[in-house]
């Protein structure tokens, strides 16, 4: 994770949870975003949008199917903002 990825963790994390519709204390790094907090496809399409537009960066298509996680999330924008 780089440092301005590190440096907004909470902020990624509230992102996260308004977007998935559940509280801040429910999303844990690992924790699945279909399988443990209920998100659905069009959700995580919608995570990506937000985060894109917060973070000012274009995330790309392969990395989709990585942002199903809180980890995920931020190896993905760590990435992006790298590359």
């Amino acid at each position: 994770m780089n440092a301005l990825i590190a440096a907004r963790a909470a902020e990624i994390k509230a992102v996260v949870a308004r977007v998935l519709e559940v509280d801040e204390d429910a999303v844990g790094p690992a924790d699945h975003f279909v399988d443990d907090l209920g998100a659905d496809s069009m959700k995580l399409i919608e995570l990506l949008a937000n985060l894109e537009i917060e973070f000012d960066v274009e995330v790309d298509s392969a990395e989709f199917e990585r942002l199903v996680s809180l980890d995920g999330v931020y190896d993905v924008l760590s990435n992006a903002l790298d590359g």
